[in-house]
């Protein structure tokens, strides 16, 4: 979680089972990645941003119903780290096979809902 004057930096999706709503910057761990190298690479690909690690805030979990790449269930574990950023720019994300943001933008809690925003989002809120 990158927040700055009161705003929280999320990615739009473009595919996965949250899109077309805010998410989280983040995905899925490459072979003998650690949880901080990956998220560090996955905030850097999906925003552009650099980051430096401030705290680990904990651990949550989502069940969720959905036809994604036919389940019909997807199980999301989040690992929520407060991040402040040391370099980097908001950029459109490079295309890529498995990217699935068309780019960050920072959000404030009026701006979204159950209807606009994944449950890891409203749960960064909360």
């Amino acid at each position: 979680m990158c927040v700055q004057n009161g705003k929280l930096l999320v990615i739009y999706k473009n595919g996965g089972p949250y899109i077309n709503r805010y998410d989280l910057p983040g995905g899925s761990l490459e072979d003998r990645e650690s949880l901080v190298v990956a998220m560090k690479r996955e905030f850097l690909e999906e925003t552009g941003f650099e980051v430096e690690i401030i705290k680990n805030i904990g651990i949550t979990d989502f069940m969720l119903a959905s036809d994604w790449r036919g389940l019909t269930d997807v199980h999301h574990i989040a690992v929520y780290y407060l991040v402040k950023q040391i370099g980097g720019r908001l950029i459109k994300p490079e295309n890529f096979e498995g990217q699935d943001s068309l780019g960050a933008v920072w959000v404030s809690e009026d701006e979204i809902s159950a209807e606009n925003a994944s449950p890891l989002v409203l749960k960064a809120f909360e």
